[in-house]
């Protein structure tokens, strides 16, 4: 069979169209794409020892490490910066990647020490899934070591579902460790932390 014209060889059935990523606010917080000067605010979270050990990379050596981290994208991928409404600077972000068979998301996210406790981690996420959900997904998931016990009671407070532990899933800076599966459909979502 000969191919039609204009027909894309290169997309497989499922393969994700990117998305953009809008500017989204919450009663404190703005969360827009990233700039660069981003890295400067962000790198002392990627260089922490403790907040680090739970990614599978190890803590940041260098400001330049931490660039070239934030400057990595995959298509499937958007990054929210989380600021403060009244700050612009970077104190953390929330990611959201979907996956190929499209309406599913993964959520991954990260927050400055000096803002643990606040509430800020809750409301950021609230807000990218309420986004998330809006744009159609049917499921989002995150996936957090079984040790993170901060990470898993915001998902669990969050209303995510504990799916299961994948064994050996991570090949860690800190050795191979298990995952724990958390996910969430569109009609479990309250919407609000």
């Amino acid at each position: 069979m000969a191919p039609e014209e204009g027909q894309d060889f290169g997309r497989r059935a499922g393969d994700v169209t990117p998305r953009e990523t809008p500017v989204l606010e919450s009663a404190r917080l703005r969360l827009r794409p990233g700039v660069a000067a981003d890295a400067e605010a962000l790198h002392p979270a990627f260089a922490d020892h403790e907040m680090m050990r739970w990614w599978s990379n190890a803590p940041h050596d260098s400001i330049a490490q931490t660039r070239a981290d934030l400057a990595q994208r995959a298509p499937e991928w958007r990054r929210w910066i989380i600021t403060l409404k009244d700050d612009d600077r970077a104190i953390g972000f929330v990611a959201a990647g979907e996956k190929r068979q499209g309406n599913v998301s993964e959520v991954g996210y990260l927050l400055r020490r000096e803002y643990w406790g606040t509430g800020i981690a809750a409301e950021a996420v609230t807000r990218v899934i309420d986004q998330l959900f809006a744009e159609g997904q049917r499921r989002v998931f995150a996936d957090t070591d079984p040790d993170n016990i901060p990470s898993r009671r915001l998902l669990e407070r969050l209303g995510f579902r504990l799916e299961g532990v994948l064994r050996g899933e991570w090949e860690t800076h800190i050795g191979v460790r298990d995952t724990t599966l958390y996910g969430l459909l569109c009609d479990e979502w309250r919407g609000a932390a």
